[in-house]
């Protein structure tokens, strides 16, 4: 349980159906998995306003164009339908003419403006999406949607690709009197890089709040958040993450520069914080969640440069993997991020449930126990902080280790 501005916020259970009027489901429509499911759906009882953060890859999926244009022009949004297996990007006008009809399939069966659907798809490129199981997987969902947790459970299973598990969370909080309830789930797992994922994330709210404000509260945070993480250097062409409102907690309106914003962009911190977290300790072939804060630092930029240069470095997420303090490769990844420091004053940490340990000093090498620092690097989160100094700025970036296993799971990716 926390606090925020005096308000308290706490985890409950679920993850896109524990806000008042969602609902969700999941379906087997052998998209290209066989014997899992596969389709998911994400559905409010009312509609809702709608925002959305895209890939900046200039090669963007069509359900990432399709979604721009929904977030945009539409007056409003009430559901979702996502498949994983296939990404239906580099699939031309027929890819899109697929969005098309899968939210007109949607509107025909939930009985609402094509418009009002939005689309998420996530696999292999450059294949395109068997419409006629996706139609006949939408009407499954329809049948099924249910507003309990599992349901939102299965939803965040049925998105799954080379995640290992499945990435949901919900808080609630009070805001105006009135308790408020953020809920979200997410996949990714490799092409995971900073300015978004291989990755979707679908967050709802039962918060009445302007669609401007909730545009601003998620692109704002996203910086802080999923654009933090690092996996394997690659932009996926699908990265999308939507957020749905739809006021049913009847709390007075939400606008920017309130208090009430406030406590509602810390809220969804929260959720968007957990998802990234949960996306990079579960890159693919991972056995450890890496997270490098920058504490000292002149100015926001300078750090978040350091520890994103730190976080991608595949020398020190080697070095992770194999449990070794090698910190000459932290300091090399500072040294070629573009950011200006002094080296001689950097002090560099590890540090996990096993302890934590200085390992140097104005940089240069401490006398430390390489056993105890094995140790701490052993742990399934391991944590580099390096203060360099300068002032009272800080950032934190999120990785994982990179072992063999991410070599196995891409190598054939397609078969």
């Amino acid at each position: 349980m926390r606090w925020h501005g005096g308000k308290q916020m706490k985890r409950i259970d679920g993850g896109v159906t524990a806000a008042k009027g969602f609902e969700a489901a999941s379906t087997a429509a052998e998209i290209k998995y066989k014997n899992r499911t596969d389709m998911a759906m994400v559905y409010s009882q009312v509609p809702c306003k709608a925002a959305g953060t895209f890939t900046t890859n200039v090669v963007k999926a069509a359900p990432v164009k399709w979604d721009q244009m929904i977030v945009k022009e539409s007056a409003y949004a009430q559901a979702v339908i996502v498949n994983s297996g296939i990404a239906n990007a580099c699939t031309g006008a027929q890819g899109y003419q697929y969005c098309q009809e899968t939210a007109d399939e949607a509107a025909r069966v939930l009985g609402i403006p094509a418009d009002a659907v939005l689309v998420g798809s996530t696999g292999v490129i450059g294949m395109q999406i068997p419409i006629d199981r996706i139609k006949a997987g939408i009407s499954k969902l329809a049948e099924a949607k249910s507003d309990t947790i599992e349901a939102g459970t299965d939803a965040a299973k049925a998105i799954m690709t080379t995640d290992t598990c499945k990435k949901e969370i919900a808080v609630e909080v009070e805001i105006g009197g009135t308790t408020i309830t953020i809920g979200g789930m997410a996949k990714g797992s490799g092409m995971i890089h900073p300015n978004m994922c291989t990755m979707l994330g679908f967050v709802t709210t039962d918060a009445a709040i302007t669609k401007t404000a909730l545009q601003k509260a998620l692109s704002d945070d996203v910086q802080d958040t999923y654009n933090m993480v690092s996996v394997d250097g690659d932009t996926s062409t699908n990265d999308t993450v939507l957020l749905l409102a739809n006021g049913m907690a009847g709390n007075p309106e939400i606008v920017e520069g309130t208090p009430e914003y406030e406590v509602f962009k810390q809220a969804l911190h929260e959720v968007n914080v957990y998802l990234a977290k949960a996306i990079a300790g579960d890159g693919e072939g991972a056995t450890a969640l890496f997270e490098v804060n920058i504490i000292g630092a002149e100015s926001k930029e300078q750090a978040v440069l350091l520890s994103k240069s730190i976080a991608c470095s595949n020398l020190t997420k080697a070095a992770i993997a194999g449990h070794d303090a090698n910190w000459g490769r932290i300091l090399c990844a500072m040294g070629y991020s573009g950011a200006q420091f002094d080296p001689e004053k950097v002090d560099l940490f590890f540090e996990s449930e096993a302890g934590k340990l200085k390992i140097v000093e104005n940089g240069t090498a401490v006398d430390y126990s390489e056993e105890k620092a094995t140790e701490i690097l052993s742990q399934p989160v391991v944590i580099a902080t390096a203060d360099i100094k300068m002032g009272d700025a800080c950032a934190t970036a999120w990785g994982c280790d990179l072992t063999h296993g991410y070599i196995d799971i891409n190598a054939d990716y397609r078969s």
